[in-house]
């Protein structure tokens, strides 16, 4: 039907009859170069397209001729126009008939591409195919960036020292890169490791702030004034390892091959950390004082400890603990982090 609507149309630009100028078919088709086409499918689209245009081409100038013979007899317009449409009618049909004769299998050019669409690469045999699969929906390995912010407490077991008491909010934010080893294509299980950088800030209240003695010993001192701010903030170089359970289901790719989403869904993961301290700041501002002071406030070098979270997609809630003290030398004794918070990605 829609090349008897080609050749019509190609009637009327022919014919003003023998009443308008001739003029040549062109068949405006869209642009190509946006779509995400099989090699295989467009290289025998195009070749179908180029043989019917052929065939319209040729059966044209046939009809052109016999319009021309028959404009000759100098007949009626009605008998005309009535001559006219019997020829088009034929040549619709032996067009028709010529197009069908090339034998164009619309069904496998559209299993290719569905086939390409899937896999991103023309397959030729069910081998083929289950490779593409297989290479498709490998096991887990990449590297991908997180961020987190948790609330910090320091725990002891041991009676509250002078930190203890004037301890307001405290908070860890972190953020890095975490990479995720899924032991294989259906497995639960993975391995997490990374490099993240965090900070770790003490508020603390009551105009209290950190000072150094004449020997360099970290305690708490009070301002006489009222203070707006006063916090200790510690940078860190920190590395998790550990593992990673999902429950998600598993997956049918087809042919046999089955896989486990390893970022979806409900997860679980234990782990282990170590860092390395980077820098400390001390701000404070207040009534005659604002300052921001690098220095050595005797925080302990490296930390290291355990974390626990649970994940569904993108968003995990965790908890995390030191094993190590805060400050080192016995100051402020046996106060650890202990960190509960939220985060993305990890």
């Amino acid at each position: 039907m829609i090349k008897k609507f080609i050749l019509m149309g190609c009637l009327c630009l022919l014919s003003g009859s023998v009443y308008a100028q001739k003029k040549s078919l062109t068949l405006n088709l869209p642009s190509k170069e946006d779509t995400e086409v099989s090699p295989i499918v467009k290289e025998k689209v195009e070749e179908y397209a180029r043989k019917i245009d052929e065939i319209i081409q040729e059966e044209k100038q046939n009809m052109e001729t016999e319009l021309l013979e028959l404009q000759a007899k100098n007949l009626e317009r009605s008998e005309f126009d009535k001559q006219k449409a019997v020829i088009a009618d034929r040549y619709s049909e032996k067009i028709d008939q010529r197009i069908e004769g090339l034998g164009f299998d619309l069904d496998t050019v559209i299993q290719k591409q569905v086939k390409y669409s899937l896999l991103n690469s023309d397959v030729t045999s069910k081998e083929e195919l289950k490779e593409e699969l297989l290479k498709k929906f490998r096991p887990t390995k990449d590297v991908g960036g997180y961020i987190s912010y948790g609330i910090m407490n320091l725990t002891n077991n041991k009676a509250d020292n002078a930190l203890d008491k004037n301890l307001g909010y405290a908070g860890n934010f972190e953020f890095g890169l975490k990479f995720n080893y899924q032991f294989g294509r259906t497995s639960h299980w993975g391995l997490i490791s990374g490099i993240g950088f965090s900070w770790r800030t003490l508020n603390i209240d009551n105009n209290m702030f950190f000072a150094k003695d004449i020997n360099a010993d970290v305690y708490l001192a009070n301002f006489d004034k009222n203070l707006s701010k006063s916090k200790l903030r510690t940078g860190y170089i920190v590395m998790p390892l550990g593992i990673q359970y999902n429950f998600s289901k598993l997956k049918n790719a087809g042919m046999d091959v089955q896989y486990r989403d390893y970022h979806k869904g409900l997860k679980i993961g234990a782990n282990v950390y170590g860092g390395v301290k980077m820098s400390t700041n001390n701000i404070i501002k207040g009534d005659g004082i604002s300052q921001r002071e690098r220095g050595n406030y005797q925080i302990n070098p490296f930390i290291y400890g355990g974390q626990f979270t649970v994940s569904y997609n993108d968003f995990s809630i965790f908890v995390k603990k030191d094993f190590g003290n805060f400050f080192k030398d016995n100051r402020f004794e046996n106060d650890k982090a202990l960190i509960f918070g939220v985060g993305l990605w990890w």
